[in-house]
Formats: structure tokens, C-alpha cells, sequence
């Protein structure tokens, strides 16, 4: 559905990672969770990017009213980094808040772009993996 949408080309896509869920309440009663990335080139903008991700969701069955921050999901499309873009507005923050502290998303995120840069942290995403799968 991404490669489909207008303004978007999927250049390269990570195999799934099974992990246990991961909130801020815990994860009990929750089921495993598929983890992946997609590397994209877009015309869209940043804005217009999440749109698309969003409009993806809710096609496949999300309702995030629903569902709550931390609640069980169907599908999760989230923007990580948009080129080296820090952005900062109503609903979209960019790079994503604590993508730097997570290895369900840095894991899969390593295998499509390992060099791509964290903007604010100035690290690549294969030091960030390697620093957080060290504890």
C-alpha cells in the first residue's frame, strides 16, 4: 500500500522482527508485535508524508481514538526520519521521540539504512543500535 500511494517509491524494506510489546503501562495481555522499516523516497512533504501513513492505517482497520497511546494495535506506521529534517509541529515530530532508545525499531531500521544520521544526536542509526543492544 505505501509503493501505491501517490508521491512515494519504496526503495528498500527490512525483514520483520517478533518482539513483546513495549508501553509506558506495561505490555500484559498484549500480543507479540512485527517490527519493520521501509526506506521511501517521496515528493510529499514531511506533512504529507504522515497523511499517507496515517490514510494506511486506517484503510487496514486502526482506530487510534479507540485504541489509546499504549493500547494493542493493528498496524503502527510511524515517520522516523525525514532526510535530516528536525521537525516540530502539531502532531509530527521529527526525528520520532525515543527512536534512539528503542531496538525494535533501530534493529529493522539498520538493515535498510544503517548510515543514516539522527539530526539532533548526530549519531548513525548503527551506533545508536549498538549502544542500546549493549544496555
Amino acid at each position: 500500500m505505501l509503493g501505491a500511494a501517490p508521491g512515494i517509491a519504496v526503495e528498500a524494506v527490512s525483514s520483520l522482527h517478533e518482539t513483546e510489546a513495549v508501553t509506558a503501562e506495561g505490555a500484559a495481555g498484549q500480543p507479540r508485535y512485527l517490527n519493520g522499516a521501509a526506506v521511501v523516497r517521496t515528493s510529499l512533504s514531511a506533512g504529507g508524508l504522515l497523511a499517507a501513513l496515517l490514510g494506511i492505517e486506517r484503510a487496514l482497520g486502526r482506530e487510534r481514538e479507540r485504541e489509546g497511546r499504549w493500547g494493542a494495535r493493528t498496524i503502527d506506521l510511524d515517520l522516523l526520519l525525514y532526510g535530516e529534517a528536525v521537525i516540530e509541529e502539531e502532531g509530527l515530530r521529527v526525528p520520532h521521540p525515543g527512536m534512539h532508545e528503542r531496538a525494535f525499531v533501530l534493529a529493522p531500521l539498520a538493515e535498510v539504512a544503517p548510515e543514516a544520521v539522527h539530526p539532533l544526536r548526530r549519531e548513525t542509526v548503527r551506533e545508536m543500535l549498538a549502544r542500546v543492544s549493549r544496555g
